[in-house]
């Protein structure tokens, strides 16, 4: 059973401090397309009532998780509901900062929950864990977060393309690939595109 341990929820303003020191910015100036396409992306996730999403980075360079944030608070905005961003890599969390030295939500799991702004959980691990918790945590916890999350958006950085992936795809309603915008060559998404999940895979999201 997953339990989100009952604490307060930080301010605005220390949130976005923290995430700021990781380099993501959750409001200024320069975020308006991407807050606009995120919006999109969210009525189509609702529309076609895919709950559980997995975002594989199509290179070591692009980053997921100021997308995920960006698309869980307009899920948020959109359903009035609480939404979940999965840190899914045990082995090596994007988001360590923000669950450094916390408590995990229970005994059964190695995630920990910290909560950004309103109704938006960060769901991550507060420490490295062995490459063979990765998949069965995050299965566990797609399960156990059936009843506490309206839509859970998992980071897939770092899972092996060839295995991890397909396991872990057969947990979720979809796949999507992140690129960098005129940056990953068609003939690589391509292919790319080819080793996700059969049936499970959503299209390419460009950012940057």
């Amino acid at each position: 059973m997953l339990r989100v341990v009952d604490e307060p929820a930080p301010t605005p303003d220390t949130a976005d401090e923290i995430l700021r020191s990781l380099g993501i910015e959750l409001s200024n100036d320069q975020l308006g397309d991407l807050k606009a396409s995120c919006a999109r992306i969210a009525r189509r996730l609702r529309h076609d009532k895919l709950r559980v999403v997995g975002f594989v980075p199509s290179d070591d360079a692009v980053a997921v998780p100021p997308l995920l944030i960006q698309l869980g608070l307009a899920l948020c905005d959109l359903t009035g509901a609480t939404i979940a961003v999965v840190d899914a890599n045990v082995r090596y969390p994007g988001l360590p900062m923000l669950a450094r030295g916390r408590a995990t939500n229970s005994k059964d799991t190695v995630f920990s929950t910290r909560w950004l702004r309103g109704s938006l959980a960060l769901l991550s691990p507060p420490r490295v864990e062995s490459a063979g918790e990765v998949v069965p945590q995050l299965a566990r916890l797609i399960i156990d977060s059936n009843d506490l999350f309206e839509h859970v958006l998992v980071d897939l950085t770092g899972f092996e393309l060839l295995g991890e992936h397909a396991t872990a795809a057969a947990c979720m309603d979809g796949v999507a690939l992140v690129a960098g915008a005129h940056k990953t060559r068609d003939k690589e998404l391509i292919q790319l595109a080819e080793l996700m999940p059969r049936g499970r895979f959503l299209g390419v999201l460009l950012v940057g």
